[in-house]
């Protein structure tokens, strides 16, 4: 799924409000009209003023207009509050869109956008629902709703979304690792890892589906597959110690155990609190008979006490007297 910062910016894109480039929109000039001030806000927006856009949208509210200029300006604030992460103001501005152009998609969606950021899922399912009524082609308004009907622990209905938002932008990369996600969350690996190589297909450089893949390669068994994709996620995330743990299970399952020491140790390097990197460690170094494995095990008991129950009878067993 998509996170908060990518749906804030997809807003943002989506819908770009009512422009009339007519008097006074330059930001040297001084405007007269809603239309003006309306104006003003987006190039103020566009040029990270947010808080100088947010006034110019309250000056266009408060002068005479049409409806469509009001609800626009409205709908532009909510985008820069949205911005701001002022998820309450944004939800009462693209209400007020809302009252003013009760058909328009946008600003259902917009404001679903904001109720899912703030946590209210009914809120968010009710308004993409609508959003999908009143533009049933609107793709990113099923892939959303998937996201919700996830998380709400309905992982048909987001599914079957899923499905719908790819049969209608066959070409979006994101669309595919989502549904991948929910695959994945019911162990169909290889439902998941068609819909994550898919992803790839589209965006080689879509390195979370790389690193999707890898965990349901590793699932299935394809061991092989799945260090290689952990290695190509390496490359995007060369810091991330999950990663080279990940890729050390994978080579500890192979038997490459030389292989897992050295992720284990780097998976250490870069995060000396990864209390499995330590206790996957120490059982590499019994099984290589080596000599320090006993402090990697007191090191994981320390970190994590709760390890203990699954490797204290390895570590009794194979290291205590």
């Amino acid at each position: 799924m998509t996170n908060n910062n990518a749906r804030s910016l997809l807003i943002l894109a989506l819908v770009v409000g009512f422009v009339h480039w007519t008097s006074a929109t330059a930001l040297g000039q001084t405007p007269r009209s809603a239309e003006d001030f309306n104006n003003r806000g987006l190039q103020k927006q566009n040029s990270g003023d947010l808080d100088g856009a947010i006034a110019d949208y309250t000056k266009a509210i408060s002068l005479g207009a049409p409806a469509l200029v009001h609800a626009t300006a409205y709908n532009n604030r909510a985008n820069a509050f949205m911005a701001k992460n002022n998820l309450a103001a944004a939800i009462e501005d693209y209400g007020s869109a809302i009252k003013l152009q009760p058909s328009n998609f946008e600003n259902y969606f917009n404001r679903g956008i904001a109720h899912y950021n703030k946590r209210d899922l009914d809120a968010a399912m009710a308004d993409f629902t609508k959003a999908i009524e009143l533009e049933p082609k609107l793709a990113v308004a099923y892939n959303e709703r998937a996201n919700v009907r996830t998380e709400k622990g309905d992982i048909e209905g987001a599914l079957a979304d899923y499905s719908t938002s790819i049969a209608l932008a066959p070409k979006t990369a994101s669309f595919y690792y989502n549904r991948g996600i929910a695959h994945q969350s019911q162990k169909r690996s290889d439902a998941a890892i068609k819909d994550f190589s898919e992803a790839l297909k589209l965006n080689p450089e879509f390195y979370k589906a790389n690193l999707s893949r890898a965990a349901s390669l590793l699932e299935a068994g394809d061991l092989d597959g799945a260090i290689a994709d952990y290695t190509r996620a390496l490359e995007f995330e060369p810091e991330d110690a999950s990663l080279f743990y990940e890729r050390g299970v994978a080579r500890h399952k192979k038997q490459d155990l030389p292989g897992a020491l050295a992720d284990y140790t780097k998976a250490i390097e870069l995060n000396k609190s990864h209390a499995l990197a330590y206790a996957n460690r120490g059982v590499v170094k019994v099984l290589l008979k080596k000599s320090d494995a006993a402090p990697d095990f007191e090191a994981a008991f320390k970190l994590d006490p709760s390890l203990r129950s699954r490797y204290g009878d390895f570590y009794k067993n194979r290291l205590k007297p």
